[in-house]
């Protein structure tokens, strides 16, 4: 029995997409070739400076990576420090700029959202339950969350704060780019 595609085809243009060169006769009457030496050098911004790597993380690797790093500093300072909120909470900073520096432009604004989720899930090896089961470990860290507040303000600031500041210098860069664009001027800045 055949089955018939459900879906069109992904290799088709889309609409307003323009359209690739054909071959054939070229500007002077010549044959173009489209080989190796005829393709055009990468746009501006996919050109990437030597040395300036850096990660891109998307809105949920972004929150995958935060929640991650906060559960496994959470469990070794459980056992290296005895469950130091303290500590917890200055490894919590770090992890903040991190995550706020390397979350993709357009995912700017998952940074800020992610971060406190990631602190309480650190924060289950660090909780203490009190002796009451399910219960008391609810407690436990509720009042765990209570208790450190402050960095978790703290740390939730400073990625908004990383945040915005990137946002500001991207609005800023597409805007030179737009003026470059209206006065014919090549552009290479790049988007970050």
């Amino acid at each position: 029995m055949e089955q018939h595609r459900t879906r069109p085809p992904q290799y088709r243009p889309r609409r307003g997409a323009p359209v690739p060169a054909q071959g054939g006769r070229a500007a002077g009457g010549g044959v173009r070739r489209d080989g190796p030496a005829a393709r055009r050098p990468a746009p501006a911004r996919v050109r990437q400076q030597p040395g300036a790597t850096r990660p891109r993380l998307t809105g949920l690797g972004g929150g995958l990576f935060c929640g991650a790093s906060m559960f496994v500093l959470a469990c070794l300072d459980a056992l290296l420090f005895d469950g130091s909120a303290t500590v917890y909470g200055v490894l919590f900073l770090p992890v903040c700029l991190l995550t706020a520096l390397w979350v993709r432009p357009g995912d700017l604004v998952t940074a800020p959202v992610v971060v406190p989720i990631a602190f309480a899930v650190g924060l289950p090896p660090l909780a203490d339950d009190g002796g009451g089961g399910l219960a008391g470990h609810f407690m436990g860290l509720v009042t765990a969350l209570a208790l450190q507040a402050g960095w978790l303000y703290g740390g939730t600031l400073a990625a908004v704060l990383v945040v915005a500041v990137r946002r500001i210098r991207l609005i800023g860069r597409r805007t030179a780019q737009r003026r470059d664009r209206a006065r014919g001027l090549p552009s290479d800045r790049q988007a970050r």
